[in-house]
């Protein structure tokens, strides 16, 4: 184990050493919490890892930008690298260790295997990103085999995923604990992303209508609203706001994605509302939780 500053985070990076070191506090009687990200950390990275800590009494953060969920054309080699930035942010709410694998160390040896969620990894996302979810599949159950945790926390900004993880971790039998951790927003309401730093000035101003217009669309669907109708506005006003290609703006069953029926919500009944769109070259997504 090794640390490049005094003010950051311990590292590894070799499977070989996180498995040695995980070992050890399990043989101490203590619990692992697991946080994946692929760095450029931000402060809805760091309250991940805060709520690991509340969940287990050893916290492990792994720093891999994952090049099987980018497609030909995407933003892989572009997308923010800050190793030393992000050790230190570890270091400031007290991870216990951080992974920083290679891609030998994730994919060795031509690896052939892949993890596929079927159904659930070719809606929403899936339908714009045919490869994204595959690729996230893939890595966090190796990332699970190499770090053995107890709890692992993902952040419901990105709703999809957490699903995908949960029925994934459901169906392959991990014992793991998948803990979904609000969305961290910046006062506008924009939910924190290490791609919001492709935003230039004017189109930060205008990204926190993302979450206006779903805000809005969920309050309007709780009331009794036709989905259809809520739906149409929210895409209106984000055009009006500025956002260019508008991917989609649904309302699905929580557990299983599926698109609900255009009617009015039971009483009682709960929905998802996730949105996806183009702030000039910066795709935004959010979602919000909906309830009659």
């Amino acid at each position: 184990m090794n640390s490049t500053t005094d003010n950051s985070v311990p590292t590894v990076r070799t499977r070989a050493d996180l498995l040695r070191q995980v070992a050890a506090w399990k043989r101490a009687g203590e619990t692992v919490g697991f946080v994946p990200t692929m760095g450029a950390l931000h402060g809805g990275h760091l309250s991940l890892v805060e709520k690991a800590r509340e969940k287990a009494s050893r916290v492990v953060v792994s720093i891999f930008v994952n090049p099987t969920q980018f497609a030909p054309g995407e933003d892989f080699d572009t997308y923010p690298r800050t190793e030393e930035s992000d050790l230190q942010k570890l270091a400031s709410v007290n991870a216990d260790l951080a992974y920083l694998p290679g891609v030998e160390e994730m994919y060795p040896d031509g690896s052939l295997t892949n993890v596929r969620v079927e159904s659930m990894s070719d809606l929403l996302d899936g339908l714009f990103r045919p490869h994204f979810f595959y690729g996230v599949a893939t890595v966090v159950a190796r990332l699970f085999l190499h770090a053995q945790p107890d709890v692992a926390v993902f952040g419901e900004k990105d709703y999809q995923q957490l699903q995908i993880i949960r029925r994934m971790v459901r169906d392959l039998g991990f014992p793991i604990e998948i803990i979904g951790a609000p969305t961290a927003r910046d006062a506008d309401g924009l939910a924190q992303s290490s791609r919001n730093l492709y935003l230039s000035a004017e189109e930060r101003r205008n990204a926190g209508a993302l979450q206006a217009a779903l805000h809005r669309a969920a309050k309007r669907i709780g009331a009794g609203t036709l989905p259809s109708e809520a739906l149409g506005e929210a895409t209106a006003l984000l055009a009006s706001a500025g956002f260019g290609k508008i991917d989609y703006v649904s309302l699905v069953d929580p557990g299983t994605l599926q698109d609900l029926p255009d009617e009015v919500l039971a009483p009682g009944s709960a929905a998802r509302l996730l949105g996806a769109a183009w702030m000039g070259k910066t795709r935004l997504i959010d979602n919000i939780s909906v309830t009659r």
